[in-house]
């Protein structure tokens, strides 16, 4: 199978410097150019203040008629309005030793990571602060929201750059608390995570932090989770215990058994994701995820009803 064009860099094996430089590149450049120019980025919303009216163009939502200025001007008139500004937007990043996992194009983490840049470099350009909760097994660390560009490449950089112990689990709920106590403002909430812990356990906090913010989550998956290939006796190691558990992937009763259970574990998150309110975007290591990206931002965009300025 062919590389997808968009192959994020390897944390782990490259100077934190350069894998900045490189995502920096990737994302202005190739994102930008995949979306035209012609976003909102991941803010939500057309705003609340009145802006100026046009003619009315096919395509444009009906509900954003001005009937006065249609009325005195004989043809249809829509009303713009004028997308909130300077709004803080919180990074929730899982840093769990599950993500040092990938048999594809990159490691989960690099997934991670490069869809961290994606949604900084999508949100403080149009005058957002950026803050990041860092979730790992020896505890929280937050970065407060600030604004620039020279501060969001320090969020991006100690990303990057962060060491953990080799095992141990995150605490997801937690770390969704944390978020819900410090953004005291309406704003965006991202939560990048593998989602492995039993939903059960963060939904509710979740939940929380999407009735004050918009809420995404951005779920991290590898194709050997959801699938095993015919392989022989295979050695599977849990990061996060340590647990060491053969599997024979030759009897293809145990690979269909693996696929349903996994099939279910990925079920029960998009549906704890939904009922909770959020947004669920899921990014694969062996796709193109820069692709998923934008397609996300289309849907994301048609639904809340963002519009793309028609030429004169």
């Amino acid at each position: 199978m062919p590389a997808p064009a968009n192959v994020p860099p390897r944390v782990r094996q490259s100077d934190p410097s350069e894998v900045l430089r490189r995502l920096d590149l990737v994302v202005r450049r190739r994102l930008d150019g995949l979306l035209h120019g012609e976003y909102m980025g991941l803010v939500p919303g057309q705003g609340s203040e009145q802006g100026e009216t046009r003619v009315y163009a096919p395509g444009d939502d009906v509900r954003r008629i001005d009937w006065n200025v249609t009325a005195r001007m004989t043809d249809p008139h829509v009303r713009e309005t004028i997308a909130d500004r300077e709004l803080e937007c919180w990074i929730l990043a899982d840093e769990s030793p599950s993500l040092d996992f990938g048999t594809a194009w990159c490691e989960k983490r690099d997934l991670a990571v490069s869809a961290a840049a994606a949604v900084g470099f999508l949100t403080h350009r149009t005058g957002n602060r950026i803050g990041a909760v860092l979730a790992a097994p020896e505890g929280t660390q937050i970065v407060p929201a600030r604004g620039g560009k020279d501060h969001l490449m320090a969020v991006l950089h100690r990303l990057v750059s962060a060491t953990h112990e080799p095992d141990g689990r995150t605490d997801l709920a937690a770390a969704l608390a944390t978020v819900g106590g410090i953004a005291r403002r309406r704003g965006l909430v991202t939560v990048i995570s593998d989602f492995l812990d039993p939903p059960e356990e963060w939904q509710r906090r979740l939940a929380q932090v999407a009735v004050r913010h918009e809420t995404v989550c951005i779920e991290v998956v590898d194709p050997r989770e959801v699938e095993l290939p015919s392989v022989g006796v295979l050695s599977l190691v849990d990061p996060r215990t340590g647990e060491v558990l053969e599997i024979q992937t030759a009897n293809p009763k145990v690979r269909e058994r693996y696929a349903a259970a996994a099939q279910a574990q990925r079920d029960a998150i998009a549906a704890a994701i939904r009922s909770a309110g959020a947004d669920h975007l899921q990014l694969r290591t062996d796709r193109d995820w820069l692709l998923d990206i934008v397609h996300f931002v289309a849907r994301r965009r048609d639904r809340l009803g963002d519009i793309a300025p028609h030429p004169a």
